[in-house]
């Protein structure tokens, strides 16, 4: 977006990047597994922390200070257990579900940028492990791939509780995944570049979360379900599943499933500020100074966004409760979809709109998108009124 306030698309310039000395990409991938290991230790923390708040607790107070070193100890208790292979399993594939859950987790971050070009060492290097002219379509597949880890531990368990687990995790991707991508199309259409750098440098000036709000609604929702979290857990409904897909799996192995889940966390809120949020750029009023956008900056607002992302995460954890399994799926096909749908449409419009020479104001796609925001809300209470009826009857 530009001053004019008019549709604007221009193509990512991805000549910076895969020009680094080796060297430096070690660098940045240890730096990147090194933030996603710490902001999982402290997600953890913080949750216990701000759940026990939110329900009149305490929280842990006995390990470190404060309790701060609770997570890691419950991590070097959960290494130092036994690991139980039980008898029946498909071996295989039991020991390798971890893993598959675990590595696309971290393999999602080589395409998100964490800030502009920086020097370091004396090397000019933007703050990104790489990019990609279809990242956003790698980022798809990543997360898709991911998911077959837990598919594949509740069939490999050779149990009932985690197969319906993995089941239901089918179901989630199939639902939620479609309209995710859905609201992906609808960032991509409108920066028009699938690049992750490009996309954030086409909100320099207005972040998509005001010009493609229904995206971004629909996105936050998607998000929660992909990643197996309240109130959308079915995957491991320990009231209903024992523990879900994870049921049969100790020692390190669970805390692989334990560290993926964070870490999937981290990735959709990361890929929330970037494709909404306008990425490492500074929120108003900090845009202001000159300086804010240049420097190692960007990498603290970034990371200021992930964090309430993910306390978005903990605060819909201490608030809802989990859905019955027929709302979740009538919530995605019913409302998210053909909502995503709809809105990829407009999108379109403005894209074709501008192709043919006539620009299409922002306020229309503003008004626009809260007019979408208004039906769905409108509908959404219609639906389960009917979805109670037919119960009843």
């Amino acid at each position: 977006m530009t001053a004019v306030s008019t549709v604007v698309f221009a193509a990512a310039d991805l000549s910076m990047f895969g020009r680094d000395p080796w060297w430096l990409v070690i660098v940045k991938a240890l730096a990147i597994f090194v933030f996603l290991v710490l902001t999982v230790l402290l997600a953890i923390y913080a949750e216990r922390k701000i759940l026990a708040f939110m329900q009149m607790r305490i929280g842990p107070d006995r390990v470190g200070p404060r309790g701060l070193l609770q997570t890691l100890a419950d991590g070097i208790k959960l290494a130092l257990k036994e690991g139980i292979v039980p008898s029946g399993v498909e071996k295989p594939i039991y020991l390798l579900a971890p893993i598959i859950a675990t590595v696309p987790a971290f393999m999602a971050f080589a395409v998100i940028p964490f800030g502009p070009q920086v020097s370091v060492f004396g090397t000019r290097t933007p703050l990104q492990l790489t990019d990609l002219p279809v990242a956003v379509l790698y980022l798809l597949a990543i997360s898709s791939v991911g998911v077959y880890g837990i598919v594949l531990a509740g069939w490999s368990s050779g149990s009932t509780y985690p197969l319906l687990g993995g089941i239901r995790s089918t179901a989630q991707v199939i639902s939620y995944e479609i309209a995710m991508g859905l609201t992906f199309a609808a960032v991509f259409l409108y920066a028009g570049t699938m690049s992750t750098s490009g996309i954030v440098a086409a909100q320099d000036s207005t972040w998509y979360v005001f010009l493609l709000l229904p995206s971004f609604l629909i996105y936050l929702t998607a998000m929660v379900g992909e990643t197996n979290r309240a109130p959308f857990d079915l995957p491991e409904a320990e009231g209903e599943l024992v523990g879900g897909f994870h049921t049969e799996y100790s020692s390190l192995r669970f805390a692989m499933f334990m560290l993926a889940e964070y870490v999937n966390m981290t990735t959709v809120s990361a890929l929330a500020a970037t494709m909404f949020l306008g990425g490492w750029h500074a929120p108003w009023p900090l845009s202001l100074w000159s300086g804010a956008n240049s420097g190692w900056w960007p990498l603290l607002w970034f990371v200021v966004k992930v964090w309430l992302l993910l306390f978005v995460f903990i605060w819909l954890r201490a608030t809802l409760p989990r859905l019955r399994y027929d709302q979740f799926m009538n919530l995605g096909w019913k409302v998210l979809i053909p909502a995503a749908v709809a809105w990829v449409l407009v999108v379109a419009a403005a894209r074709v709109l501008h192709d043919d020479g006539r620009p299409v104001p922002a306020a229309i796609l503003h008004i626009a998108g809260m007019l979408a925001v208004l039906v769905v809300l409108v509908r959404a209470p219609r639906l389960s009124r009917q979805q109670k009826e037919e119960a009843d009857v």
